[in-house]
């Protein structure tokens, strides 16, 4: 709740949230000062007091001793009378004796304000008191005739009731058998406020009252005061409260042994008075100094804050895109500088990676042309633009064995190769309008404003001489030859997009008829539409079940033995029945579906395989496409279903063609660097039609050449053929390969292979693929005619 509270009223604003912290901690530290000096005032002023209720103490000692002194000197005068003595000494019985001794007591206490006084015998017994019936001083003066005749003890203050009294006592003479005269004077209002006035204290006697409270006697305290005294429930307390007014409390005792205390009561609000002043003049330095604290945080927070804001104002319009306008606040020399020269420099940065950003995405790198965005923008602003009845044409063009020349003579060469190309198309606009773009790899498109499609035809043929003359790139010539696709907008499509769909349909089917150029026409979408609506039903294939495994046996060539087999699959359509596998699987390698066909023909073996190990089959072999090749989580994924299945690795070879490898050989082998070590056998499958060497292909981590059937068909008539096999069987092997010859049609051919050693075998002579269910029936039929040939030649 609290945390809530402060982040609903927290400052939003960081200037606020600057002054505001700076006034907290400046008020922080002065109200810690303020209390410390508060403190330390109280203290002092203690202190001073306490010193003060010293001398007060010493003060009313000052008094007694002044007072007792004075009396002292009567009484001994008194003492030493003859008359005195004389009366003194006489009998108890003469007449006139008391009332002499008694006149002459009355008369010296009158002159020096006695209450009290009294002749007391060696015996102390009391031989004439004043007043005549002294009452409870009697019983208190014998005691201090007692206490003076033995220690000499002059002005001891003792309690008549609840009266303080001062004794004075002088010796009468041995002559007259010896004595002393007491004298008692009241401690009264009189002394405490002369007290009072010499140490401005307060006094009061104190005296224990029932229950341990203090019970108040004489005092210089205002009636108000001596009320909360009297309220007071202790006489323990150093401090007490009076009036409102606080006071700290100093006890005398009066004498030794008494109850009674004198309390000297200093007001400590009186002591701290003179303190006041600077608390005030402290507080009022403390206002001020928050007042200019607060303006020079707000100077400087708007310091701060200004550039910060021209920073968030210039990040801003970097973020909409406008990295125009430079940067505020550069030339200051601290660290707000240092930060607007890094946002300025990242403005320029950002600046720079856009342009460039936005050349990558609207121009080609490697021919400086336009690309395709930019080239389907020109395109669709062209037909924005179009006056009614006028044309757009798009032609696009794909050069013609690019790919050997790639192949052959490399990438860079292959690079150089198209820099020309893109330099002799760019030669042929002439119109302000027309543009010339690399759409991808080799693939280029021109952009006629204005033009129909006769005028389209005209400029392909007019591109199609000039790339009759053969380009001269360093020691190669080079005979280039290109097909071409028009479409144009209206008649063809209605948009931009259509437009480059449909000329680029013209150009594979001019591609696939050997046809140096083709006008879209309906007639030849129609093929593309009915392989589209193929391949959507494909996708749903896998969930309805309509795929099926094939397997073709492969033999050992030496025992004739089977050894495995190839996993193919078919497709049985529920309306189109058995679909041949070259009308979907290039469909599904050019959208990329080839690899959940990929995973499900691997899942699919090996869920038979071990049936299929009982039939005594070796290894199951699994053709991967070029698209499995280069998915880095393919050794992943066939992994995890082994490991789902608890089957080896090593009961399967993963079988993939030289074209596959050679399109993008590192991470081909990257990938096949992974199979092999996960544990698959590996295959290039249908050797000899690629353009890579053997010793190219022994660098791979590969155990298996598959020569490739269009060699083995006819090599027992073609001795060129039989050649190719007989040496690719021999290289193979004195590199450690296996080597399988697929397309055995016939018994020679088969025979052929056994006599050049060649390792395993498969073909219609031996079977055709078959369904993977019909396969223990055939294992059954083909070792029952292995026996019936052994028994024949036996």
């Amino acid at each position: 709740m609290i945390k809530a509270l402060l982040a609903r009223w927290a400052p939003r604003r960081l200037s606020t949230r600057i002054v505001a912290t700076s006034l907290v901690l400046l008020l922080a530290v002065q109200l810690a000062g303020l209390g410390m000096l508060r403190t330390t005032i109280e203290r002092n002023a203690v202190v001073q007091l306490v010193s003060e209720l010293e001398v007060a103490e010493g003060i009313w000692h000052s008094e007694l001793q002044s007072r007792a002194g004075g009396m002292q000197i009567a009484t001994e005068l008194l003492a030493l009378d003859t008359g005195f003595g004389s009366s003194f000494a006489l009998p108890e019985d003469a007449p006139d004796r008391r009332a002499t001794l008694e006149s002459a007591l009355e008369s010296l206490a009158t002159r020096i304000g006695a209450t009290v006084a009294a002749a007391v015998g060696q015996d102390l017994r009391t031989r004439a008191s004043q007043p005549a019936e002294a009452g409870a001083a009697g019983p208190v003066m014998q005691q201090v005739a007692a206490r003076f005749l033995a220690e000499k003890t002059r002005a001891p203050v003792q309690m008549v009731g609840d009266q303080p009294f001062q004794f004075i006592a002088a010796p009468l003479r041995p002559q007259v058998g010896g004595g002393a005269v007491v004298m008692g004077f009241p401690l009264d209002a009189a002394l405490l406020q002369v007290v009072r006035t010499k140490s401005r204290m307060h006094v009061v006697i104190v005296s224990p009252g029932p229950g341990g409270a203090p019970a108040a006697g004489i005092s210089t305290l205002p009636p108000a005061q001596q009320q909360d005294l009297a309220a007071l429930r202790t006489m323990a307390a150093e401090r007490v409260t009076l009036g409102g007014e606080s006071m700290r409390v100093h006890r005398v005792a009066l004498g030794e042994g008494l109850p009674a205390q004198l309390w000297l009561l200093g007001s400590i609000d009186h002591a701290k008075a003179p303190y006041q002043e600077v608390q005030r003049d402290l507080v009022a330095i403390t206002v001020a100094a928050m007042l200019m604290f607060a303006l020079g945080s707000l100077y400087t927070a708007r310091r701060i804050t200004t550039p910060l804001r021209a920073l968030l104002q210039g990040s801003r319009r970097i973020g909409r895109g406008d990295y125009s306008q430079p940067m505020q606040h550069t030339a200051r020399r601290d660290e707000i500088g240092r930060l607007a020269l890094s946002f300025d420099q990242m403005r320029e940065d950002i600046a720079t990676r856009v342009t460039e950003v936005r050349r990558l995405a609207y121009w080609d790198r490697l021919t400086d042309l336009p690309n395709r965005a930019q080239f389907r923008e020109a395109v669709q602003t062209a037909i924005e633009r179009a006056e009614p009845g006028r044309h757009v044409s798009v032609v696009m063009l794909d050069l013609d064995r690019f790919k050997p020349v790639n192949d052959v003579l490399g990438y860079a060469f292959g690079d150089r190769l198209l820099q020309a190309v893109a330099g002799r198309l760019a030669g042929q606009v002439l119109r302000h309008g027309d543009m010339v773009a690399r759409l991808s790899g080799d693939e280029f498109a021109l952009l006629l404003p204005d033009s129909d499609a006769a005028m389209a035809m005209a400029v392909a043929d007019r591109i199609a001489e000039v790339f009759e003359l053969p380009l001269v790139l360093g020691e190669h010539t080079i005979d280039l030859r290109a097909g071409f696709g028009i479409g144009c907008w209206p008649e063809h499509a209605a948009d931009a997009d259509t437009l480059l769909s449909r000329a680029e349909v013209a150009l594979y089917a001019a591609k696939h008829k050997a046809t140096a150029m083709l006008v879209y026409s309906a007639a030849l979408d129609s093929s593309s539409a009915q392989s589209l609506s193929l391949l959507s039903e494909l996708k749903s294939a896998l969930d309805k079940d309509e795929l099926r495994l094939f397997l073709q046996p492969k033999f050992a060539s030496a025992t004739g033995a089977l050894v495995g087999a190839e996993a193919l699959v078919r497709w049985l359509h529920p309306t189109r029945g058995m679909v041949p596998p070259m009308q979907f699987i290039p469909f599904a390698e050019q959208t990329g579906f080839v690899r959940q066909l990929t995973l499900w023909i691997f899942e699919a073996c090996v869920r038979e395989w071990p049936s299929l190990q009982g039939l005594g089959l070796q290894r199951l072999s699994v053709n991967l496409s070029t698209r499995d090749l280069l998915d880095p989580e393919l050794p992943e994924k066939l992994s995890a279903i082994l490991q789902r299945h608890g089957a080896p690795a090593g009961a399967f070879c993963l079988e993939i063609t030289e074209s596959m490898i050679m399109e993008e050989p590192e991470r081909a082998e990257a990938t096949l660097n992974r199979l092999a070590a996960a544990g698959f056998k590996l295959s290039i499958d249908d050797y000899g039609t690629g353009h890579s060497s053997l010793s190219y292909v022994a660098g791979l981590p590969v155990h298996e050449l598959k020569i490739d059937k269009s060699f083995v068909m006819d090599m027992d008539k073609n001795t060129k053929h039989a050649t190719i096999v007989r040496s690719t069987i021999d290289l193979a092997h004195n590199l450690g390969l296996s080597v399988v010859a697929e397309g055995v049609e016939t018994a020679a051919v088969w025979a052929q292979l056994a006599s050049l050693q060649c390792d395993e075998g498969q073909g219609y002579h031996m079977s055709k693929p078959l369904p993977a269910p019909d396969l223990p029936a055939f294992v059954a039929r083909w070792r029952e005619r292995q026996q019936q040939a052994a028994a024949a030649l036996a």
